[in-house]
């Protein structure tokens, strides 16, 4: 049976609709001892700055029951170190693609990388996306305004829709790439939210980042955290995100990227079903370093088994069921 599962995102083509989370896999060159980062449909760099970002004092990680709490606060090297070390090694890495599985024939598309953005302000979102207008291998730009451990700017962009759709707007303005918001999930109404980022221009939609939780030790009776609060990511947020991420596809008509929780190709096509174009996974890697690979292989198999010919047969299809 041939099978179709490239999908379009902004109107750039990926070999399949399976992409790594922001933040989870730096940009790819410690996966690369694990697998071939060209069988990914996308690599989604961690948060790259207009200057230096030291983060946030540690302790900045720990663990929970069913997933963890981070806040690291994008600590990250900023965009000429990214550019030079970063792009450059994927620019090496990700070559074109002739393997089987193209479904319509040819040669696939090579692994697509999105650049995923942060800033303190408006000018610093501003600053980083102009810089990176020149940069060949950034096929995409990820706007992350929806960070819960950074006390300026993110968090307050992504938390009010006007807010939202200023910033959408600046951003889409300045960008040569195609822009995908990344949403928070701490708010009252996520549509609202969403159909800000779309007023504002957003091409697309990542969506959900972590939800804000704290864990206390009890033994020593202080913070788990030095943050106090941290961003909780795992399998515990994964309902949230499939409800968020039906709600949003409702809502707006361009495309969502669907995140929070997938383990298992039965978690990335919930999140298809529920109307997302394409998926990250994220917190799963650091458990196992393959398992995005896991979700291609098992949503191939899916099909297979279930006789779909095109993957985006299944972006959606349980609105079908609604009366």
């Amino acid at each position: 049976m041939t099978k179709n599962m490239s999908v379009d995102i902004c109107g750039v083509r990926l070999k399949n609709p399976v992409m790594t989370a922001s933040g989870t896999f730096g940009s790819g060159a410690e996966f690369s001892e694990f697998f071939d980062l060209n069988r990914l449909g996308a690599v989604v760099t961690k948060g790259v700055s207009s200057v230096p970002w030291e983060g946030n004092p540690t302790p900045r990680i720990c663990e929970t029951p069913s997933g963890m709490l981070n806040a690291i606060g994008l600590q990250n090297a900023g965009v000429e170190v990214f550019s030079k070390r970063d792009l450059r090694f994927l620019s090496d890495t990700l070559l074109p693609d002739s393997g089987a599985g193209a479904g319509s024939g040819g040669i696939l598309p090579s692994t697509k990388v999105i650049v995923n953005v942060c800033g303190h302000s408006e000018e610093e979102y501003i600053d980083c996306v102009e810089k990176l207008a020149s940069e060949r291998r950034a096929d995409l730009l990820e706007i992350n305004i929806s960070c819960p451990n950074v006390k300026e700017g993110g968090i307050a962009f992504g938390t009010d829709p006007k807010g939202v759709e200023r910033i959408t707007s600046a951003v889409r303005r300045a960008a040569r790439q195609p822009v995908i918001m990344k949403l928070s999930p701490n708010v009252t109404d996520i549509t609202e939210i969403a159909r800000a980022a779309e007023a504002g221009g957003a091409d697309g939609l990542s969506m959900i980042n972590t939800l804000t939780g704290m864990k206390i030790d009890v033994e020593r009776r202080s913070f788990a955290l030095a943050n106090r609060t941290g961003g909780l990511s795992g399998p515990a947020i994964h309902p949230v995100a499939v409800r968020m991420v039906y709600q949003c596809a409702g809502a707006v008509k361009i495309p969502i990227i669907g995140m929070g929780g997938i383990r298992t190709a039965e978690d990335a096509l919930e999140m298809i079903m529920a109307g997302a174009s394409a998926v990250s996974v994220g917190t799963a890697s650091f458990n196992d370093q393959r398992t995005a690979l896991a979700v291609i292989d098992g949503i191939d198999e899916y099909m297979e088994r279930h006789h779909v010919s095109d993957i985006r047969e299944l972006t959606g299809c349980v609105r079908d069921w609604e009366t």
